[in-house]
């Protein structure tokens, strides 16, 4: 297995790869940037195929996080850890509090939050190994799940994106919303209280049922959703769900939505913006869980935390007006805003940072991914 010559290796600072035979323990640590603080992100536990998937992974998704950390204004880097295993069957409190070592080791430059595969109670273990660790339950100090603030903050980016795009708010809209993990449930909920039709899948047929009687909701089969007739397609699962199979089905006019990478290539922004179809770039809309679990670091302000993640919709809109200015892809424009907050000039072909490096690949995401 090679790390410098991965495809998904773009300049990552650090690189460690954590083996605990006590307890089944085999994780990888990947730091992408601390050049605006330590570098947070959450830990993923996965049945990973290979050793080579999760490496892919967790470079692609340390790298997600520093764009997000960044566009988001967080005094943050951006990093990610994976352990491999299957969550259902290895995960105990032994291994959690041996990747608790891990973090500690790394002395602060590694923030730990959970993550597909792990969740909130699971903190409480890590916890007992090192203090660098967010998103704990609110019995120790934590504020809890950062679903339902991931999910409010991409709330607010469909409604700027529909506001930008169509001129109108959500009321009588139709929205397909694939994922019924955290994120996707809880956005459904706020979506039908603002007035919208549902269109929901989910590989989990029961809780696609269960989304129906709830918000009144039509269940397709997950590969139909691509094709349904909905003004805006939120994506709350998988990555790279916007690519050579699925755009030519489209007929969205707006994609928002909480999964992470859903480009599967840049050229897939650019085929957007020529087809009409705004996107609302996903490291963007989907910050309010890291907004949330940041706040922890540097003290919790509920007050804060609510202007942040309203803040999104702003945010958006600064974006689509300059691609609409300069006549870029959405997902262009978002990477000149990250390119500003890094206090760079703008990146030249070739480096991690410039948008047609973009952030790529995807997929290791399930259908019941929570995006934090």
């Amino acid at each position: 297995m090679t790390v410098f010559s991965t495809e998904s290796f773009a300049d990552h600072e650090q690189v460690v790869f954590i083996s605990d035979d006590k307890v089944g323990l085999r994780a990888i640590i990947a730091i992408h940037s601390t050049r605006l603080g330590p570098a947070l992100g959450g830990c993923r536990m996965y049945p990973y195929a290979d050793e080579a998937s999760a490496l892919r992974d967790v470079l692609r998704l340390s790298r997600g996080m520093t764009f997000k950390a960044a566009a988001a204004g967080l005094g943050l880097g951006g990093g990610k850890s994976v352990i491999l295993g299957d969550p259902r069957k290895s995960k105990t409190p032994e291994l959690l509090r041996a990747m608790g070592v891990a973090v500690n080791r790394l002395g602060g430059r590694y923030i730990t939050a959970e993550d597909v595969g792990t969740t909130v109670d699971d903190f409480a273990w890590v916890r007992q190994s090192t203090r660098h660790v967010v998103g704990l339950p609110v019995a120790l100090g934590g504020t809890g799940d950062p679903s339902p603030t991931t999910a409010l903050g991409v709330y607010h980016g469909i409604v700027a994106s529909v506001a930008h795009r169509l001129g109108r708010d959500l009321r009588g809209l139709t929205v397909a919303v694939q994922g019924l993990g955290n994120v996707g449930w809880n956005l459904c909920r706020l979506l039908a209280d603002a007035g919208a039709h549902l269109v929901v899948t989910d590989i989990d047929a029961t809780l696609a049922h269960k989304a129906s009687a709830e918000f009144d909701a039509l269940v397709v089969e997950p590969d139909a959703i691509y094709a349904v007739r909905a003004d805006v397609f939120a994506p709350c699962a998988m990555g790279a769900v916007v690519n050579d199979r699925t755009l030519p089905q489209m007929k969205f006019r707006v994609i928002a939505g909480g999964s992470n990478n859903q480009l599967a290539r840049d050229e897939h922004g650019r085929q957007l913006r020529d087809r009409e179809i705004l996107y609302a770039p996903d490291f963007v809309i989907n910050a309010g869980g890291l907004i949330r679990v940041a706040s922890e670091h540097e003290g919790f302000n509920a007050a804060k935390v609510d202007a942040q993640v309203e803040g999104i919709g702003a945010t958006l809109h600064r974006i689509f007006e300059l691609a609409s200015r300069t006549g870029t892809p959405t997902h262009s424009a978002a990477m000149q805003l990250v390119q500003e907050r890094l206090g760079g000039h703008p990146a030249q072909p070739g480096h991690p940072l410039h948008p047609a490096g973009g952030v790529r690949g995807g997929g290791n995401n399930t259908l019941a991914e929570r995006v934090a």
